[in-house]
């Protein structure tokens, strides 16, 4: 018996829609977080309690990545225990983690919501010793942040956020809510905070811009932390970051009372390809789940008063 289709019919195309509703809840990412914190610690104090002679680096199978950034096992150990973790809160959202192979943009660009991971943000501050690491975990819905958490291992601290939720910092003393400082362009004694670890010509030009600022370098998405929670008032960053580096950050400072603004895109070595300044002045936040996952140059502002716009020379 036949088909009933003859040679020249063509089978219909269709599509079937799909839509799942599901809830995750923020105590989950947050314990995650945690103890992909206590992983990298387990390491990272692993001299305590001998002789207290240095560790040197061979020892924690330190390994150099395409882009010359080292990738040591504390960066493998978080992954584990971060993909495993959120496997199990939410198996129907995809991962995408800085140390896992990377998902074709023609792939990702569908997805609806998904996991964007750093499991040790920092890891040159982890090999300076110098405890400025962190731990960073967002869920993307579309190009926009939507939930954010920040461990931050040496310090006993931990940051949250949900869109529309407001900002929120975890200690063993407690939780208590945070908020970006405000502030004037024109104000003297600004606090601007900049890597530990990249500080080039840009960056040095935009501190210029203001009257007496107060220069602080800090390792890691620290430096966005420390404008949420107000203990500075910009952070520029005219270098190269990914988008895992900054998304969990990114919805703190903006459920804080900031910006996280772009300022111009940049090459694969952190050339400016666009004048940061004019680009800057447009207002635009950065976006996620583009081709490439690079950054443009971009500035974080605390809480700016009303009427006030971007320094511009």
């Amino acid at each position: 018996m036949g088909s009933g289709l003859s040679r020249t019919e063509e089978v219909p195309d269709y599509t079937v829609e799909i839509q799942v509703k599901a809830e995750v809840q923020v105590e989950d990412v947050i314990a995650t977080a945690q103890a992909a914190g206590r992983a990298i610690l387990q390491i990272y104090n692993s001299e305590v309690g001998f002789a207290r002679v240095r560790i040197e680096a061979s020892t924690w199978e330190v390994q150099m990545k395409s882009d010359a950034s080292p990738l040591t096992r504390a960066d493998r150990d978080a992954n584990a225990v971060i993909c495993q973790a959120l496997q199990n809160i939410s198996p129907h959202i995809p991962i995408i983690s800085e140390e896992n192979k990377m998902v074709p943009h023609s792939i990702r660009q569908k997805y609806q919501y998904y996991w964007l991971v750093d499991p040790l943000d920092g890891t040159k501050e982890f090999l300076k010793r110098n405890g400025q690491f962190t731990v960073n975990i967002a869920l993307i819905s579309g190009d926009t942040p939507v939930l954010g958490v920040v461990d931050v291992p040496c310090q006993g601290k931990t940051y949250w956020a949900v869109k529309g939720k407001g900002s929120w910092l975890r200690t063993s003393e407690g939780q208590r809510r945070i908020q970006c400082a405000e502030f004037g362009f024109e104000d003297s004694g600004l606090k601007i905070c900049a890597s530990a670890s990249h500080l080039n010509k840009e960056t040095e030009d935009f501190i210029q811009l203001f009257q007496s600022p107060e220069f602080v370098q800090v390792g890691s998405s620290l430096k966005l932390l420390m404008v949420a929670e107000g203990a500075a008032h910009i952070y520029p960053r005219l270098g190269p970051t990914c988008e895992w580096d900054t998304a969990a950050a990114d919805v703190i400072v903006r459920e804080a009372g900031g910006a996280v603004l772009q300022a111009g895109k940049q090459d694969n070595k952190g050339n400016a390809m666009q004048d940061w300044k004019d680009e800057l002045l447009k207002e635009l936040p950065v976006v996620y789940n583009k081709e490439d996952v690079l950054n443009p140059y971009f500035v974080v502002f605390g809480k700016r008063r009303a009427g006030a716009a971007p320094a511009r020379s």
